[in-house]
């Protein structure tokens, strides 16, 4: 039983620890909330800063804190100004009651001056400054005067008053904001920065004369304050903080002036021992304060001051690391602010590819709504039902024997018009006499019928055209639509693609380049995919010696295993003698083009068009197109395909559709029978595999060595058609390759040819060279010949060589450099 009591009890126990620990979280966040709401949101911290800038004394008699801060809060916050106000009458109270009418009489005569700028429209942000100095000098000028009398040295101090107070109201317009959590989603500024820590420090001013346990609290809260940034944003911004506060904290009270030297000493000791966390940065401060101390003060005060940094130390180790990382996200250089960053990058890039991949299913959902009508067939039962029943409505309808042919003899009525149609429809209803013998003595108005269907036959014949050229229409835009979806779905993809971590291969390549003796600034790899190889490096100027090509790649090429190159290198030797270079993989396969054409009779402009693109992703493109004719609209008509090809091909768009558009564009584009042919080869530079997309072209050939091989494909011109089916040609070709392509001038020109299949073939195979462009000049030669020299029309013939990319430099061996990283190869 007793076992049975504690089995029980066990989970009863978890159970209510589980609903402690639960209640405990909702009353610290019940705790957090109700805290941040009496601070910011009701005003309370403006009233505890108010409340001390009231009290902050420069020089043990200047107090130009509190109208600046009255006046930035009365400009940003104008319905906190009352408490704001109430807390600097207090806290300037705590001076003297003179200081306290000073500071009223100030703020007094802000609100007015500042009512009677609004009136004469003078712009508020600009104005403020100046209306705080007016109020400031006015209203001690005017307390001075009335009290003991002004002197020399008292219109001195006045100026310094109302000078200072003119220079904080700008630093308290730029730091009040981010005490307020107006700026909350923002990084702050160097200036943003400089500015809040002279605000708190201007506050920590209001803490002198403070003292517990004869500590002084000023110089807890002080160091307490270099800690936070000294761990926060490092050895700069910490000893920044520790010049200020110190600065001000030493103008405030002479006898504080060893607290700057102090203060700036351990902010940059606590920042460079920040990588020990906590206790690293805590170490910093004890180790400036012993020294300093021990400088400063000798060692008579040397315990209280040691005493004063463990207990800053102590609120320091206290304080939760989350407010720690909410404050490090608005610094910039700190890791907080740089995942802050990425993690904002990373949704707006994410809202990006999402309203991209939203607008590619739009395009799919219009594509699929276009193609989802398919064409019936113009003899379907019921197209022929319509068309006899307009046949019957012209003829029929009023005939007397209209009861007797389609009631009592409705079949046989319709299967004689059926007959009818199809015969008309072939041609052969003159000529199937029995037809007609037997349509006669049934129909007492045969020959009306006949005639109506003719010309019914006709219409219908228009109209059925009509309807298969709209849904050829609706076809091709289905296409597009669907070739714009997959381009916007395949951009989408490449957004969300990340920057891949390579902090090891980075470390690991920068390792051996410096073991060889290169010195490299900074390494990042994008991408190490084989064939995709995307490394970018700042590397010291080299005055031109070409180190990045002939020494870097090369030991890139052997780490890697693959080909690298330069892809992209600026220099400058005064952007600090380093240059910014990019490298990336070389193609497998380089393309060497040459090319001869000639216009009709030796005219200046031929019909015959081409072009060479090299697109991206590895593809390389060859086209030709000769327009319909000769002369400048031929020219003009294949110019411009070729050009409209080129910008579709490189928007990513798949060959077929490309060609369709433009296929479709030149149908709709005039009603001139302007024609063009195209003649595309797309060659893969990664493994030489080769599309080939032929409109109404001539073959190609392919010479691999004594071999000839023909390439071949049946369409119809472009333009002639809005709708057709591309034939694609799949061929691998191989390193040595020669593509030669043509125009009709050059195929079909040789004279008393009857194959010119076999007379290109057999021309092709006897040319010796492998050279492009001379073996594109032999062709040409060879052709202009049969003709006794004359050019019957325009001739274009291109010449590809496939071969294998070749490096400049040869890979250099790197590792026997680096024994050390023996298994870099397979971590890259």
């Amino acid at each position: 039983m007793q076992g049975l009591e504690r089995e029980m009890g066990e989970p009863v126990s978890n159970v209510q620890l589980g609903k402690l620990r639960t209640t405990i979280m909702k009353s610290m966040h019940s705790t957090k909330t109700k805290l941040t709401t009496i601070l910011f949101h009701q005003g309370f911290l403006l009233v505890f800063i108010g409340f001390l800038l009231g009290r902050a004394l420069i020089l043990n008699e200047l107090t130009p804190f509190a109208l600046p801060f009255f006046a930035a809060v009365y400009f940003m916050k104008k319905n906190r100004a009352g408490l704001t106000l109430m807390a600097l009458m207090i806290g300037s109270a705590t001076i003297s009651a003179l200081t306290a009418a000073y500071v009223l009489g100030g703020m007094i005569l802000f609100v007015l001056l500042f009512k009677w700028a609004r009136v004469l429209k003078i712009e508020p942000l600009k104005s403020i400054p100046f209306l705080v100095f007016a109020s400031a000098f006015l209203s001690k000028t005017t307390m001075i005067y009335f009290t003991t009398g002004i002197v020399t040295y008292d219109w001195l101090m006045i100026g310094v008053e109302a000078g200072l107070g003119f220079i904080l109201t700008l630093i308290f317009f730029q730091s009040l904001p981010l005490i307020t959590m107006r700026k909350k989603r923002q990084a702050f500024k160097t200036e943003e920065i400089i500015c809040l820590i002279i605000l708190l420090a201007s506050v920590l001013t209001g803490t002198i004369g403070w003292t517990a346990y004869d500590l002084s609290v000023e110089h807890i809260l002080s160091r307490y304050l270099v800690l936070i940034f000294a761990f926060v944003a490092g050895a700069t911004i910490g000893s920044t903080v520790g010049v200020v506060t110190g600065l001000i904290l030493s103008l405030a009270t002479v006898s504080n002036l060893y607290q700057m030297s102090l203060l700036a000493f351990a902010g940059l000791l606590g920042g460079l021992l920040r990588e020990g966390n906590k206790l690293g940065v805590s170490v910093g401060l004890l180790l400036g304060t012993l020294l300093i101390g021990i400088y400063g003060e000798g060692m008579t005060l040397l315990v209280p001051t040691i005493m004063e940094s463990m207990v800053a130390v102590a609120i320091f180790l206290l304080t939760p690391q989350k407010a720690i990382s909410n404050l490090a996200k608005f610094i910039p250089g700190t890791a907080e602010y740089t995942a802050e960053q990425q993690q904002y990058m990373r949704k707006v890039r994410d809202v990006t590819a999402n309203r991209v991949e939203q607008f590619s299913h739009v395009f799919q959902a219009l594509s699929n709504s276009f193609s989802k009508f398919q064409f019936e067939h113009s003899n379907s039962e019921k197209e022929v039902d319509l068309f006899l029943s307009n046949v019957t409505e012209k003829t029929c309808q009023n005939c007397f024997k209209k009861e007797q042919c389609w009631t009592q003899n409705f079949q046989k009525t319709y299967d004689y018009m059926t007959h009818l149609m199809e015969d008309t429809e072939e041609g052969t209803i003159s000529l199937n006499v029995k037809l007609q013998k037997e349509w006669d003595r049934h129909c007492v108005k045969s020959e009306k019928v006949k005639t109506v269907i003719k010309n019914e036959l006709a219409q219908f014949h228009a109209s059925e055209k009509l309807k298969k050229q709209l849904m050829e229409s609706r076809r091709l835009v289905a296409d597009q639509l669907m070739g714009v979806s997959q381009v916007m779905e395949d951009f989408a993809r490449e957004i969300q693609r990340e920057r891949e971590n390579h902090y090891v291969q980075e470390d690991q390549i920068l390792d051996a380049l410096q073991a060889f003796g290169i010195e490299i600034e900074q390494v990042e790899i994008y991408s190490v995919e084989q064939g995709n190889v995307d490394i970018e490096m700042t590397v010291p100027y080299c005055e031109g010696r070409g180190e990045c090509e002939k020494l870097i790649a090369p030991m890139l090429s052997d780490i890697l295993h693959e080909n690298i190159i330069v892809k992209k290198e600026e220099c400058n030797a005064d952007n600090n003698g380093y240059c910014h270079v990019s490298f990336g993989s070389a193609k497998a396969f380089v393309v060497d083009t040459g090319v001869a054409h000639a216009a009709k009779g030796g005219g200046l402009v031929s019909g015959d068009s081409y072009s060479t693109i090299e697109l991206g992703h590895g593809k390389y493109a060859i086209a030709i197109s000769d327009g319909m004719g000769n002369g400048e609209r031929a020219h003009y008509e294949s110019k411009e395909t070729l050009k409209l090809l080129q910008e579709i091909l490189q928007s990513g768009i798949k060959e077929k559709v490309a060609i369709k558009s433009v296929n479709s564009v030149l149908s709709l584009r005039t009603t001139d029978e302007i024609f063009t042919t195209l003649d595309l080869a797309m060659i893969d530079l990664q493994d030489a595999s080769a599309k080939f997309l032929k409109v109404g072209s001539t073959p190609s050939f392919v010479k691999r060595g004594d071999k000839v091989i023909k390439i071949e494909a049946s369409n119809l011109p472009m333009g002639i058609i809005q709708e057709f089916d591309v034939d694609v040609v799949s061929s691998q070709l191989k390193a040595g390759d020669l593509l030669i392509m043509m125009s009709d001038g050059i195929f079909e020109g040789p004279k008393h040819v009857e194959n010119y299949d076999l007379w290109m073939k057999r021309k092709v195979s006897e040319i010796r060279t492998d050279d492009p462009q001379e073996m594109a000049d032999i062709i040409m030669e060879e052709v202009i010949r049969t003709r006794s020299g004359q050019i019957q029309d325009d001739m274009t013939v291109v010449v590809a060589k496939i071969e294998r990319n070749i490096p400049k430099w040869a890979a250099i061996p790197a590792y026997h450099y680096l024994s050390k990283n023996q298994g870099m190869k397979e971590a890259l």
